[in-house]
């Protein structure tokens, strides 16, 4: 059998005689053979000219097109216990329904008429403010008599200093006129003792000459006094006049001052009205938030705080809903180094979990069971799982997709990239090259500009 012998059997046993071997090694069997080998070499080379569409095959998730269409989490914005619930779990709500009561757990908010008497403290607050406001304005108005009166009084002190200041110009005159008359009198008696001693005026004469001289010069002492006098009420004139100013100044100022504490303690009150109107409005919305309701139209998923009496702190998740109008969507996640070879509008094709395929990845036009599908986003920063997320929606030139499908379910997808001849496809294969880079028609490779 190892044919390791010098001794060889062929040579030595005619093995044409027997039938297997006339059968096996008939000439018309390698003539068919031959035939046979070369008709597959040319179905080969002919397949490996045919075109394959390459792809990016890549496990995706239903998920939904926008945000607020996807399942979410009802908190409560405080913290509660729960008294009642409204809904079991798979139950249809419109946005709007009571979900469940809740009750306070904060002593601050035990008070049940706590809303009314914030709303007296404020209307209490408001008189306070109206109080301030009148007696700003009482004191306007006493500041403006008070103003009038100074104006009145410094006229009046000022006509008395122009009375003082004419009195002492008409007492100066006089005074001068005095002077002159003593001075007459001088003289005159100085004549009538020469006229005496002559013997040409008696004494009679002399001595009333005297007389006239020394009540001339008292005259003149009382008119001195006169003038000196009317000088000292001009200086009082003077004195008046700033003591008026100084006076209503000060009588001013001091209504000023309790005028500027009135309107301090009038912002101070309208100030308390304001924090007192948003623990008003507060306190509304906080009663309000004792009924938690469905935020749009959904499914009641599950309810992840149950039970009565259990409490919960604010933002703690309380029960999960589905929103009943969605957009379907897929998101799929791609290496980076196909990443650029993704484009919007890109179309994919698409297995869901549950639906039976046959999936031809290079010929998608002979598969079966899938689902058509293109490319709407692409994610700009790499998920944590180290692939960018793409999002897909249902092709409206493919068939439609299954309206069994629910949000959450799996899927496969296979991104159709650029079709080259099958022996491209192997050959890039074997090298480990990614699928060829190329634009779609109307993409620009340059950045836009703004």
């Amino acid at each position: 059998m190892l044919n390791i012998s010098n001794n060889k059997l062929n040579k030595t046993v005619d093995l044409s005689s027997y039938k297997s071997v006339q059968k096996v090694f008939h000439k018309r069997h390698f003539k068919q053979f031959n035939r046979f080998l070369i008709a597959f070499a040319i179905l080969v080379v002919i397949i490996m000219f045919l075109p394959w569409t390459q792809n990016i095959n890549s496990p995706g998730r239903i998920t939904t097109l926008t945000p607020e269409q996807r399942p979410q989490t009802i908190q409560s914005p405080i913290p509660g216990r729960i008294e009642k619930w409204f809904v079991r779990e798979g139950d249809e709500v419109k946005k709007g329904d009571t979900i469940l009561f809740i009750s306070e757990i904060k002593n601050k908010y035990f008070d049940p008429n706590l809303v009314n008497r914030t709303g007296q403290q404020i209307k209490a607050k408001e008189a306070s403010v109206d109080s301030y406001d009148s007696k700003v304005n009482a004191l306007n108005n006493q500041i403006g008599a008070i103003t009038t009166e100074r104006k009145l009084k410094l006229e009046q002190a000022q006509n008395k200093l122009l009375q003082s200041k004419l009195k002492v110009k008409s007492d100066s005159i006089d005074f001068e006129a005095v002077k002159i008359n003593l001075g007459i009198a001088e003289r005159q008696i100085g004549a009538t003792q020469k006229l005496y001693e002559e013997g040409l005026k008696s004494l009679t004469q002399l001595e009333e000459k005297r007389s006239k001289f020394q009540k001339a010069q008292a005259k003149l002492i009382s008119q001195e006094n006169k003038y000196l006098a009317a000088k000292n009420q001009v200086i009082n004139a003077m004195l008046e006049i700033n003591r008026v100013q100084a006076e209503y100044t000060d009588k001013i100022s001091k209504a000023q001052s309790n005028k500027f504490t009135a309107k301090s303690n009038q912002f101070d009150a309208e100030a308390q009205v304001t924090k007192l109107e948003s623990d008003f409005t507060s306190y509304e919305m906080r009663n309000d938030m004792y009924y938690i309701k469905a935020p749009q139209d959904g499914f009641i998923n599950k309810a992840i705080k149950g039970g009565i009496g259990e409490t919960f702190k604010e933002g703690e998740e309380l029960v999960g809903i589905m929103p009943s109008n969605y957009d379907i969507a897929i998101e799929m996640f791609v290496d980076p180094i196909d990443l650029p070879l993704v484009h919007k509008d890109e179309k994919v094709r698409v297995q869901f979990d549950g639906w039976p395929a046959i999936i031809f990845s290079g010929w998608p036009n002979i598969s079966y069971g899938t689902y058509g599908a293109k490319v709407v986003a692409i994610e700009r920063f790499i998920s944590p799982n180290g692939k960018f997320r793409v999002l897909l929606v249902p092709d409206e030139a493919d068939h439609p997709w299954p309206d069994a499908i629910r949000v959450g379910s799996g899927a496969k997808t296979i991104a159709l990239l650029e079709d080259v001849p099958i022996w491209f496809e192997l050959w890039r294969k074997l090298n480990g090259f990614p699928p060829n880079y190329y634009q779609p028609e109307g993409a620009s490779t340059q950045p836009d500009k703004k």
